[in-house]
């Protein structure tokens, strides 16, 4: 988690950097800042202090050094459940695809047609993840 740490305080200091040069630049170029651009950089780089503050917290509260964090230990030193996942799958790929279509009626001019025919499809997909293991083999 330290280097975590290290890498999202880099990033910081870069984009606030990066948000100072990025309007210089364009006051000596245009003679007047560009406000988006600039702000965006620079939010940025708040966001990933964001970052970098919780991951401090966090590694306060744990109240030492983690396992990851030295140099002489395996992977296996570190804790073994880190959740239950599906690699097999597909019912995430169903998702994204029925949001994106949703997202895609949406847009291009509010076809809310589009929308209507693709919001069960959004309905199966949810529908299919939450309950994918209670079928075939993994029925209880």
């Amino acid at each position: 988690m330290k280097s975590n740490i290290v890498i999202f305080w880099i990033l910081t200091v870069y984009l606030v950097l990066l948000a100072g040069v990025y309007t210089v630049w364009n006051l000596i170029a245009h003679g007047v800042p560009e406000w988006a651009g600039s702000t965006t950089i620079l939010l940025s780089g708040g966001l990933t202090a964001f970052i970098a503050v919780y991951l401090m917290l966090v590694q306060r509260k744990q109240g030492g050094i983690l396992t990851e964090d030295l140099d002489d230990s395996d992977i296996d030193d570190g804790d073994p459940e880190l959740g239950e996942f599906s690699p097999w799958s597909w019912w995430p790929i169903f998702l994204a695809f029925a949001c994106s279509i949703i997202i895609l009626g949406i847009c291009i001019g509010f076809n809310f047609w589009l929308t209507f025919i693709s919001a069960p499809l959004l309905i199966i997909a949810i529908v299919g993840w939450v309950y994918e293991y209670y079928r075939g083999n993994f029925a209880r």
